[in-house]
């Protein structure tokens, strides 16, 4: 029990340090300090780069792995800032002694600074009355200057030596937990500032160098060691770019897409520039091309333009940055390189400007949004990618027209689909290109898209899934310049087969079809709608009787109740339904049953749904839906059909014949019932000639006066939007029609 207590201490402790007052770097080295407890008082755990002299205070996630920027880390335990080891005592337990900013720069080994404002006579200016900060360059820091930039310092009698050093140099006071991110401090350098940026990792930078051990307080201020001699910043973004030549080409790419100006103004930017060099390597004249469309060439731009400042020493691991253009890169480092994408692709980093940082790349970015879909392919979808360019579907694309495509996974195209003949294989690729663009947000359940080869797609949304016909769709979509491409697991597979013809085809289910029929309800099978029917087979009948079968007969009305269990409203495609839980499905009929016999009966039969008894419990009779189809034909260019589906809840069953010629509609067959719209639709097809449409629900007709409804010129009327007047009207004649007025 007492260790439990000290554990969640413990963790409370590591949970709580550093909430007041503190800030991302503080709270790494007290982190660092808990990793390293048990080597004594005020030690901190750092890692160590192996092969390099780098260390850092590290994050939770490079100690774990064990490695930073992909290479091994070891780890190191020294004195926490601030702190000191006596001779012959575990730990750091003494606080270094305060000093000056100038004596504090020998406490940590800061020597070649401390040599360089001696010899400057900048160490007046530091040890008067006055606070100051001091970002003091490594002793390995001075090393990593070119000679000659060395022999320039000593110019003038040291005079550019002591200009450098003042850029270093703030006239106050400034610990990490002031440092804020973005923060813009002026210099005792004139008109010159520094910019400090604060990352989630700990990592402080000053210009782009890296604080590597910070918070050194002095008698007159604070010396913070960074990792290389800064430059005083001139000019933005936009400057750099204009005065660098070997950046034109980014440059006029930039500017045709009104963000060169952008580049010019106050902000915290990261630019990703290709060099000339990158743009040489696209095919000939590709620049040219997507300047003269404006939407591509400012995604292309805006994919290489974050809106924050990342300095390569601020990434110790891959992490995903939003871009300006709206989709993410991911930037992260392999050793000494930085990399974009996972590609090592930066030539020189850590070009500060005063509203950000340029990086140069030796590629060019493209985002999704600047690319053909037939480019958007990827690996997992190489197959289907190989039979488009095969079958050069392309050329049945037009240029100036968007589409869709739906590539199936590799591991769909198994042997049996590669067996199919290359002429039946097209036929059924077709189905995988729609003739519009379609993002996952604007399909919804009823839509229907037409592909390639002129037929019609159904759309089906679910909780976790979205289908179209038989095919769902797997993660992975993008949109591209002309089109939209998702990914779907099976081949889609599109069916003209009514419901009674799959399950007469199938000939496992002749028992349940008999008895669909004798129910009355076979011609639901082969009506238009939308069903789902889990039909049981012929084997699910074996335990049945004769005798239990002519039961089953003997009462129509409770065997249409029981087939009703069977059949549920909607279309549930099998990947559209959740894995690991139970999916809730309504169907037709959920009323008890009432005699013991059928009860016993139906337990033998049904295994899967719960059957409520209750004695006594007689069914009333099922009242039957007729489904109407009202057609208008249109006289426009080319001519369309506008179809208006009712569905009719009658007390009688009738037998009904439309025939349609231009908006006549004539009804034969009439009985006196009030009808029920619950459903309007309409689409728009190719052939207009059908001249007439039969709907037969009854085998006994009625007869009644033939009745014509006309109705208003429609030659101008394009959809029920531009005349919503016209289906009120419609409906009301259709109303009177049906009610024998």
């Amino acid at each position: 029990m007492d260790k439990l207590l000290v554990v969640n201490l413990f963790v409370l402790v590591l949970c709580s340090v550093g909430r007041v007052n503190s800030s991302a770097y503080d709270k790494i080295v007290t982190h660092s300090r808990i990793r390293a407890r048990k080597e004594g008082p005020n030690v901190c755990a750092l890692q160590q780069v192996m092969g390099s002299s780098k260390k850092y205070f590290s994050t939770c996630r490079n100690w774990h792995k064990g490695s930073i920027c992909g290479k091994k880390a070891v780890v190191l335990y020294e004195c926490c800032p601030g702190y000191m080891k006596i001779e012959g005592m575990k730990g750091c337990p003494a606080a270094a002694p305060i000093d000056d900013v100038y004596g504090t720069l020998g406490l940590v080994k800061a020597t070649v600074t401390q040599q360089y404002i001696n010899e400057s006579q900048l160490r007046g200016d530091i040890e008067g009355p006055t606070s100051v900060t001091l970002f003091a360059p490594s002793n390995d820091a001075w090393d990593l200057l070119d000679p000659n930039e060395k022999l320039k310092l000593a110019e003038n009698e040291n005079q550019e030596l002591y200009n450098t050093l003042l850029f270093h140099t703030v006239n106050q006071r400034l610990v990490t937990k002031d440092m804020k991110n973005g923060l813009v401090v002026p210099t005792m350098s004139e008109d010159h500032n520094l910019y400090i940026n604060h990352y989630g990792n700990g990592v402080v930078t000053v210009n782009c160098a890296r604080i590597i051990y910070g918070n050194q307080v002095a008698t007159n201020g604070a010396v913070h060691v960074i990792d290389r001699v800064i430059r005083p910043v001139s000019g933005k973004i936009k400057d750099i770019l204009e005065e660098n030549e070997n950046l034109s080409s980014f440059t006029t790419a930039a500017s045709a897409a009104d963000l060169l100006d952008k580049l010019g103004e106050a902000g915290h930017y990261t630019l990703f520039v290709p060099t000339d060099e990158a743009f040489d390597k696209l095919p000939s004249g590709y620049l040219e091309r997507i300047i003269e469309n404006n939407a591509v060439i400012t995604a292309l731009v805006k994919y290489h333009l974050l809106n924050s400042v990342q300095c390569a020493e601020a990434i110790m691991a891959g992490s995903v940055y939003e871009t300006e253009e709206g989709s993410s890169i991911e930037i992260g480092c392999d050793g000494d390189f930085l990399t974009v994408n996972g590609i090592k692709m930066v030539l020189k980093k850590d070009i500060v400007t005063s509203n950000g940082v340029i990086h140069l790349i030796d590629q060019v970015l493209f985002p999704d949004s600047a690319k053909e879909i037939t480019e958007l392919m990827g690996e997992s979808q190489s197959y289907f990618r190989d039979y488009f360019s095969e079958m050069d579907f392309a050329s049945a694309m037009r240029p100036n027209l968007e589409y869709t495509l739906l590539a199936p996974l590799n591991g769909v195209f198994t042997e049996e689909v590669s067996s199919i003949a290359k002429s039946e294989l097209k036929l059924l690729l077709e189905n995988h290109i729609l003739k519009v663009k379609v993002s996952l947000s604007e399909l919804y359940t009823g839509q229907q898209l037409e592909t390639l080869s002129g037929k019609f797609l159904r759309a089906f949304i679910y909780r976790t899934a979205v289908c179209l016909e038989n095919a769902c769709m797997v993660r992975g979509s993008k949109e591209g310049k002309n089109g939209a491409l998702h990914l779907v697991g099976s081949l889609v597979k599109t069916s003209d087969k009514t419901l009674y013809k799959v399950l007469k085809d199938e000939g496992q289910f002749k028992i349940f079809l008999s008895l669909m029929e004798t129910a009355g309800l076979y011609d639901m099978l082969k009506e238009e709608g939308a069903y789902t029917i889990f039909a049981p087979t012929d084997d699910a009948f074996k335990e049945l009787t004769s005798e239990d079968l002519t039961l089953l007969k003997s009462d129509v009305t409770a065997l249409k109740n029981i087939l009703l269990y069977h059949i549920s409203n909607g279309i549930f495609i099998s990947g559209g339904l959740e894995r690991g839980v139970t999916n809730m499905l309504k169907t037709m009929q959920g009323l008890p049953v009432g005699r013991e016999d059928l009860w016993v009966l139906l337990q033998k039969l049904i295994k899967y749904i719960k059957i409520k008894f209750v004695s006594g419990y007689s069914y009333s009779e099922i009242q039957t839906f007729c489904h109407i189809v009202y057609i208008i034909t249109l006289s426009t260019d080319s001519e369309k059909r506008l179809k208006i589906e009712f569905f009719m809840l009658l007390t009688k069953e009738i037998s009904l014949c439309i025939d349609v010629k231009s908006t006549e509609v004539k009804y034969k067959e009439v009985v006196k019932a009030e009808p029920s719209l619950t459903k309007i639709t309409r689409y728009v097809e190719k052939d207009p000639t059908i001249s007439k449409v039969v709907r037969v629900i009854d085998r006994q007709p009625i007869n009644k006066v033939t009745r014509v409804i006309s109705g208003p010129d429609v030659s101008k009327i394009l959809s029920i939007r531009d005349n919503p007047s016209l289906l009120k009207s419609e409906t009301s004649r259709l109303t009177q029609l049906i009610k024998g007025q």
